[in-house]
């Protein structure tokens, strides 16, 4: 298949958004007030917003791959 992004990049921001960004915003959120974290419910949110923009430009790329194919 012909994906917009290149292979390994895309296997890079595959993991990051469907391990790596999850991950972090979980073990954030969890632990953020334990330690006195500031701004927790921010800092969560914006590596969510990440993690969903990584999913959209996987998912444009598998969709170009699926209708050049």
């Amino acid at each position: 298949m012909n994906y917009l992004l290149p292979d390994n990049i895309y296997r890079i921001l595959k993991w990051t958004g469907l391990i790596l960004c999850p991950a972090l915003a979980a073990l954030i959120g969890a632990v953020g007030p334990a330690w006195g974290m500031p701004h927790v419910d921010s800092v969560v949110l914006t590596i969510n917003a990440v993690g969903t923009f990584v999913g959209a430009l996987i998912g444009a790329s598998h969709v170009k791959a699926t209708y050049d194919a």
